[in-house]
């Protein structure tokens, strides 16, 4: 019963998520007050399985309405950074043998938002397209954090909307402001100036 009761609720968020993405108001960014067209779409962890079939399956349907959509996936982003710069199998052998916050350092230096991985975003940009996703978050941290993405992202994608596919929760409250909690445990950080797609009205 509860199994049914999940893949209900996972039909309905797909069902929400295509008809939300695919209007006419969601592609023209109206009813978002001048903010920036980010929006977030949170899931649990335990269904990010689920979760990533239901995003393929999104993106089939979406182009068979004609809304073109780029998927960058954060991960595999940051492993063709690695590998361009000729470090990749550096990083692999140097694992083992270096403590976890040497490596995020190395990482956090290579993968920097502002310096390296928004700037290869705004590069696979160039193509035209009506909607980005962004998966990955849960796969890249601690060495990404979702909100420096979003922060470094707001001058060069602000042009269409972007989904970020966060497995976790975006709350908001009057006395902690609003915050992407991550694997519904880790907070990682304040970030306001997106929008949950799964209250957005159309």
């Amino acid at each position: 019963m509860a199994q049914q009761s999940k893949t209900a609720s996972l039909k309905d968020r797909f069902d929400h998520l295509l008809k939300v993405i695919a209007s006419e108001r969601f592609l023209k960014k109206q009813g978002l007050g001048n903010e920036v067209p980010f929006f977030i779409c949170p899931y649990p962890a335990d269904e990010a399985v689920a979760m990533e079939a239901m995003r393929a399956s999104l993106v089939k349907q979406l182009e068979n309405r004609g809304v073109r959509v780029i998927e960058i996936n954060l991960y595999d982003l940051s492993i063709a950074l690695l590998r361009d710069r000729g470090i990749w199998d550096e990083v692999l052998a140097a694992e083992q043998g270096i403590r976890k916050d040497e490596l995020k350092e190395l990482l956090q230096g290579v993968l920097d938002p502002e310096t390296h991985l928004v700037p290869e975003i705004g590069a696979r940009l160039t193509q035209e397209f009506d909607v980005l996703f962004l998966s990955g978050v849960g796969e890249v941290y601690p060495f990404i954090r979702s909100h420096n993405v979003l922060n470094n992202l707001q001058s060069t994608a602000k042009e269409k909307p972007t989904v970020m596919f966060f497995p976790g929760k975006y709350t908001h409250s009057l006395a902690t402001g609003a915050s992407l909690d991550l694997f519904g445990i880790l907070r990682d950080d304040k970030y306001y100036r997106a929008f949950d797609i799964t209250h957005y009205e159309i």
